[in-house]
């Protein structure tokens, strides 16, 4: 199975939206599986229109939390001393771990010379396996607030999108934006990537990062300009750069309220505005997908 992975280094581009209408046109010709790996924000279901009420839910635990048994505690304060993330709480003699600081990094467990402190899993995310109107399957997963481990919780969308794939010839992966974990994560194993940008100073600044963490990977990819009309000399810089990278560029799509009015209804744009499929046919073709 072919993994194609959207992305852009600057969130508000466009990147969502044009993942969940070129997820709709390939699922015209090939069997295709989605998965949203932004776990901090996801919002692919909610742009393809999946209806929540038929969503199955889970909980899931990718990370662990630590816990002082007090029992074996003999309050010499060396967890408090090695938590470099201030998590573990003095009242009196008594040392308590404050479960939304906890990074559950393992250092205090390590330290503790009483061997008091335990790591334990726990759930830090809610993950949703939905249907789409055309058929397809969408996994997605919410981390929950102030928890830590998105780039674990990627690795399991991305696994159980993998069980749910059956005979799907292709996954389209909608990734957060920037550098971080979960962009490492949803890019990595990917065959191609679609870098979504826009044509202004931070977005390429933006691109620049994020294609950096893609090459690194040694995976090829291509740039899609949304917006391009509106900075046409921008856009031309954009396009020197992709010169430089030797990559190409997939699509210049005009600025266009159509694309917020579909997020609104709650439809790929595709689908609300048909005269937008040129440019996911255009994308499809030179991505060779």
């Amino acid at each position: 199975m072919k993994k194609v992975c959207v992305l852009s280094g600057k969130g508000g581009v466009g990147k969502s939206s044009i993942a969940a209408s070129l997820a709709v046109l390939l699922s015209e010709r090939k069997k295709i599986v989605c998965a949203d790996c932004d776990v901090d924000a996801s919002n692919l279901s909610l742009a393809l229109g999946v209806d929540e009420n038929r969503t199955e839910k889970r909980k899931i635990a990718t990370g662990k939390k630590a816990f002082i048994d007090k029992k074996k505690c003999v309050s010499c304060g060396t967890c408090k001393k090695t938590c470099y993330f201030g998590a573990i709480n003095e009242k009196g003699s008594e040392f308590s771990v404050s479960q939304l600081k906890c990074e559950g990094c393992g250092a205090c467990a390590l330290a503790c010379p009483q061997g008091a402190i335990e790591m334990r899993e726990c759930e830090n995310a809610e993950l949703s396996v939905g249907k789409t109107r055309q058929g397809f399957i969408v996994v997605s997963a919410q981390l929950k607030m102030g928890e830590s481990g998105s780039g674990k919780v990627v690795a399991e969308v991305k696994r159980e999108t993998e069980k749910h794939a059956g005979e799907s010839e292709l996954m389209v992966i909608d990734s957060a934006a920037g550098i971080g974990c979960p962009v490492i994560a949803s890019v990595t194993g990917s065959d191609f990537v679609v870098a979504v940008t826009e044509p202004s100073p931070s977005a390429l600044s933006d691109l620049e990062r994020v294609l950096g963490v893609v090459e690194h990977f040694g995976i090829p990819f291509g740039i899609v300009i949304n917006k391009h009309d509106l900075n046409p000399a921008f856009t031309q810089k954009i396009e020197e750069f992709a010169g430089e990278k030797n990559a190409k560029v997939l699509a210049k799509i005009p600025y266009d309220r159509s694309f917020v009015d579909a997020l609104v209804e709650l439809k790929p744009v595709i689908e609300f505005k048909p005269e937008t499929r040129v440019f996911f046919e255009e994308i499809a073709e030179k991505a060779g997908l």
